[in-house]
């Protein structure tokens, strides 16, 4: 494996990482995202170049704005960081291939659903349909028409799937339990993973969320908890491990 590579990917990583958070804090508000300039949100200050260098500007800066002192959000090198690593992971897992267009779209939609989800609870549609659609057009030109279909299909089955537990879940406990983005995300996981796989994408998501929900709970008393990063995390977990549901279903069997 060329250590090079690894390193390119993870600069890389944190170039666009910082990039997203731009896309997610300020489409959301239906702002440009070319005018005006990287500023502080706080007293308006222009950043300097020398400002806007991914993860170390943050350190050097001691995490706080160099005009007004105001303390900057932990969001902002944790998605440069992360996106690093996801984007290194990425080259590591699948080498130059399909498969690593499409793990740099699934890491990419992370951050920019973190982001949105935490800052506003709420996901713009384009963070959702734009990668669906770059995803099916990789499987297009890459595996052919059939892949193209079923996965279209698969989409379709995962939304129906969870617009029924959002509906049953609004019956049972009398409100809102999940949000319309969180549905439309299972979506982008059938249209990337086969619907049995999706189903586990739900129940690891869910695993995640509960204890950082609990913890919410207790020190926050926060009762609403965004789910679609979760989900996203869940995506990619089942995405990396390469797992298809013929070797699940094999799986079990052979314990049996």
């Amino acid at each position: 494996m060329n250590i090079l590579y690894l390193i390119m990917f993870f600069i890389l990583g944190t170039v666009f990482g910082s990039f997203f958070n731009v896309l997610a804090i300020r489409i959301p508000q239906n702002e440009s995202i070319i005018r005006p300039g990287s500023h502080c949100e706080k007293c308006g200050h222009k950043l300097k170049w020398y400002e806007l260098i991914p993860i170390l500007s943050f350190i050097f800066q001691k995490g706080k704005c160099t005009n007004c002192k105001t303390q900057l959000s932990l969001l902002y090198p944790f998605s440069e960081i992360a996106l690093g690593l996801l984007f290194m992971i990425s080259y590591y897992s699948f080498g130059f291939s399909y498969e690593l267009m499409i793990s740099i779209i699934l890491s990419s939609v992370m951050i920019l659903v973190t982001v949105s989800d935490l800052t506003y609870l709420m996901i713009p549609d384009r963070f959702i349909f734009i990668p669906i659609i770059l995803i099916l057009i990789i499987k297009l030109v890459f595996l052919g028409t059939k892949a193209f279909l079923l996965s279209i299909f698969s989409g379709f089955l995962c939304f129906l799937i969870m617009y029924l537990i959002m509906k049953f879940g609004e019956f049972i406990f009398k409100k809102e339990c999940l949000g319309g983005a969180d549905v439309k995300l299972m979506i982008l996981s059938g249209v990337t993973l086969e619907p049995f796989l999706s189903l586990l994408v739900i129940i690891i998501a869910s695993f995640i969320a509960l204890p950082v929900s609990l913890l919410l709970l207790f020190k926050h008393k926060e009762n609403i908890i965004p789910f679609g990063p979760f989900l996203v995390i869940g995506i990619l977990i089942i995405f990396f491990l390469k797992l298809d549901t013929m070797s699940i279903v094999e799986f079990l069997l052979g314990r049996r």
